[in-house]
């Protein structure tokens, strides 16, 4: 196995000047370092990666911090973790991605410190442990989503207007002429299901001032999402059979919705309307008729939020930077007049 010392004694230049060529702890004339990696390309050598995170305190990885599930991701997440890669891919760093699940979360056997020089944060709730954890540890983040007040100005979020986005698919619905809409939401505490049915009853409120009740679900424990939507589907339709709409929390809840409208005998688009928050679904195929959707971008979610976390990273003195990536309304055969 070829060591520092190999280059060294091949290059003529001492074992602390090759350290420096590769930690840049200290500078080193472009003449020297471009012989001494031209001999260590000869020789075939590969630092050390742990002994020179230890020297740089860098390791040029990121962490994608997002809660698991027992499924297959979303096209949402897979755009998303598309659009980090690719600006790591450009600017030099690798990807952790943790999933682990809650229940592991708390359990100290478990825990670790992950060796990464900043992170991704995903799906958060107004009081979030993780945001905590990366405050007190000094650590750069960026959090995909809202964050609670208390945060906004230690905190760089990417996110989109979910109150807006919300608004606007209820609203298409309100304008067929739906009156009872369901809306399966995201898990109760999760910042972006508390924006989404502020703008779903918004528009509700408005449209129908005399309507005292909101059908509204949230997900709960460790149930996936796809039955999650069917189950609570069923349930829903079989005691609330005026409901004529659903709004989807994701593509899988809409793919669940699917599955419970089939077996009811509920006919999708005549006898139900359909729309998720999604991207193109990842189960384009299953989904007859084409499911009507919120697009979120999450690619460009994906793009921005790495970005502004390695210039965090790679900054002086890292500003708090909040963007918001716009959303499409996307119309396809899944939606109908009531």
């Amino acid at each position: 196995m070829v060591t520092m010392n190999d280059v060294a004694k091949q290059a003529g230049v001492s074992k602390s000047t090759v350290s420096n060529v590769f930690s840049k702890k200290r500078p080193i004339s472009k003449e020297v370092s471009e012989h001494v990696l031209q001999v260590a390309r000869q020789l075939n050598y590969k630092p050390n990666y742990f002994a020179r995170s230890l020297t740089t305190r860098e390791t040029r990885i990121i962490g994608l911090n997002m809660r698991g599930d027992k499924a297959k991701f979303s096209q949402f997440h897979l755009s998303l973790i598309n659009g980090v890669l690719r600006q790591c891919y450009e600017r030099g760093y690798r990807l952790l991605i943790n999933t682990l699940a809650e229940k592991y979360a708390n359990r100290v056997e478990f825990q670790s410190s992950d060796p990464v020089d900043g992170e991704i944060l995903l799906d958060p709730i107004e009081k979030d442990p993780r945001i905590e954890e990366c405050l007190e540890k000094n650590l750069p983040m960026v959090v995909i989503g809202r964050t609670a007040r208390e945060y906004s100005a230690k905190v760089a979020t990417v996110d989109n207007d979910n109150v807006e986005a919300s608004a606007r698919v209820t609203e298409h619905l309100v304008r067929l002429g739906h009156r009872h809409i369901l809306l399966l939401n995201a898990a109760k505490k999760r910042t972006v299901s508390i924006d989404r049915e502020a703008g779903f009853k918004k528009i509700m409120l408005t449209t129908y001032p005399d309507v005292d009740h909101h059908f509204i679900c949230y997900k709960a424990g460790e149930e996936t999402a796809i039955d999650y939507g069917y189950e609570r589907t069923l349930d829903m339709l079989r005691n609330n059979p005026d409901i004529s709409a659903v709004i989807a929390d994701t593509d899988k809840v809409a793919l669940g919705v699917y599955k419970a409208a089939a077996e009811l005998g509920r006919v999708i688009p005549d006898d139900l309307s359909v729309m998720a928050f999604s991207d193109e679904p990842v189960f384009l195929s299953e989904f007859s008729p084409a499911l009507s959707s919120m697009k979120l971008n999450s690619e460009l979610l994906g793009i921005e939020a790495a970005n502004t976390l390695i210039d965090q990273i790679e900054a002086d003195s890292p500003s708090v930077k909040r963007t918001t990536i716009a959303t499409d309304l996307i119309l396809r055969a899944s939606t109908a007049k009531k």
